[in-house]
């Protein structure tokens, strides 16, 4: 059986991710580091070619020091 997938998708604010890291005085391959991802995998998320799941999306928020999800996320309609 083929699965749905979910009609909205959460995709990080690249300009609101930049500002945290400018406050932490942090580089995106620090912040891969401190979330067990790739630079690579940091990198796409900012460009918006790929989506964080849970795990990952909390433990940006956790490593940016941010209490709110719409603080560092959008949600965006699933048109694929």
């Amino acid at each position: 059986m083929k699965r749905r997938k979910p009609a909205f998708r959460a995709r990080l604010d690249p300009n609101k991710a930049w500002e945290r890291l400018n406050v932490l005085n942090m580089s995106q391959h620090e912040l891969a580091r401190r979330i067990g991802r790739s630079r690579s995998f940091v990198s796409d998320l900012f460009h918006g070619r790929r989506c964080a799941a849970g795990e990952t999306r909390r433990r940006l928020m956790e490593v940016l020091q941010v209490t709110r999800f719409e603080d560092l996320f959008v949600m965006e309609e699933n048109d694929d």
